[in-house]
């Protein structure tokens, strides 16, 4: 398979509104809808903390694409119920489905299962549309440079979540948590027979990569209401604690937002007093918190995260690679604790130059042979483990 051939054939026929069959697969795309009602009163209060600003007027809790949204997944051709699903999560400012559409393709063609693309809130679809169309975005790129002297990696592509998360970094937290809150429900859903598709009880496993790891990671450390006992997490380009990542890229969020992110969290979010941390006094400390709280810096909550990795060890297995800079590999180590590592993680490194956020890239040389027998090193891993 050329894998950049396929990605353009899957986003041809690409759809939220209808079933697709694809042809040349004993495969079909799905469309579902999810509209929120766990945790809706609690991401509310957070919500209403947040001031408004001129890049975006309308106050964060009124963003109705975030609260109601469709969602696809794949699934054989013809299923009718199910009993196995690959819950797949993405990266750090997404606005489309492009590149994971071949990573859903392969997990569902190799196990059998119904693979989910779920978006993280305030990414993909979950957003008002001038927030990832360049035309809008081109002033705000121009506005930001002024206002930042020497800042040089704002592009109309991360300009929406430097702004936001420049403003309030607290952002981070309340988005990750809202995000929580979505995929309990899901999962319930899916648990408990009332999704369409699946049937009661269906076993859901975990593909995650970038900020998608460092959710699952919080979410199965979490683990509401006890839905993920048995899950398994299979992670790419993740896994690394808060303070060893970077997230100042082109393609992510300028250097001056990261800067804003990773020093609010590094220091004035794990402060007791109210007043650094902005967050309603009803909520301080709840399972989802101490969960987050502990991805953060590696000396924080070290027996807590350490522990519960050593006895989910067989069920977490995490692919890095060597050249990866904003997940990178001695910040999985960090996270995991030396114990665990050896058993979960695996370092890899490919034959050609590729990035983080670009790991089979088609512009850089390697030929399409070299790309797929990479992108099928990584799968099958996945595919076999999950």
């Amino acid at each position: 398979m050329e894998i950049n051939t396929r990605n353009k054939q899957l986003k041809a026929i690409f759809s939220y509104e209808r079933k697709i069959e694809i042809e040349d697969r004993p495969l079909e795309i799905r469309p579902y809808h999810f509209t929120q009602n766990i945790g809706v009163k609690e991401i509310e209060q957070y919500q209403q903390l947040i001031p408004t600003s001129e890049f975006c007027s309308v106050p964060d809790n009124n963003i109705q694409e975030n609260k109601s949204f469709p969602y696809t997944i794949f699934t054989p051709k013809g299923a009718r119920k199910m009993n196995q699903a690959i819950l797949l999560l993405h990266g750090l400012n997404e606005r489309n489905w492009d590149k994971y559409l071949t990573w859903a393709e392969y997990l569902a063609l190799a196990t059998g299962k119904a693979v989910i693309l779920f978006p993280i809130a305030f990414h993909m679809n979950r957003t008002p549309s001038n927030w990832y169309n360049p035309r809008a975005l081109m002033p705000w790129v121009a506005r930001r440079k002024q206002e930042v002297k020497y800042l040089d990696n704002s592009t109309f592509v991360n300009v929406a979540l430097s702004y936001r998360l420049s403003a309030t970094p607290l952002r981070f937290f309340i988005s990750g948590k809202e995000s929580m809150f979505n995929l309990w429900q899901l999962l319930s859903e899916i648990k408990t027979g009332q999704h369409p598709l699946f049937k009661r009880d269906t076993s859901v496993n975990i593909f995650a990569y970038s900020i998608g790891a460092f959710l699952a990671q919080i979410l199965m450390i979490a683990n509401p209401d006890g839905l993920l006992d048995a899950s398994r997490l299979f992670l790419f380009c993740g896994g690394s604690i808060f303070s060893q990542m970077d997230g100042s890229a082109r393609d992510i969020m300028d250097y001056e937002a990261y800067r804003r992110v990773k020093n609010y969290f590094m220091n004035d979010f794990l402060k007791q007093d109210e007043e650094h941390r902005m967050l309603p006094v009803l909520y301080e400390e709840d399972f989802m918190e101490k969960a987050f709280k502990a991805m953060i810096r590696p000396e924080i909550m070290q027996d807590y995260r350490e522990t519960f990795f050593e006895r989910a060890q067989d069920r977490l297995r995490i692919i890095s690679l060597k050249k990866d800079s904003v997940m990178p590999t001695c910040g999985v180590v960090e996270a995991l604790g030396s114990r665990s590592a050896g058993k979960i993680l695996e370092e890899l490194d490919f034959p050609y130059e590729y990035s983080h956020q670009n790991p089979f890239p088609t512009n850089t040389g390697a030929t399409p042979e070299l790309l797929y027998a990479a992108f099928e090193s990584i799968f099958n891993r996945g595919a076999n483990f999950l």
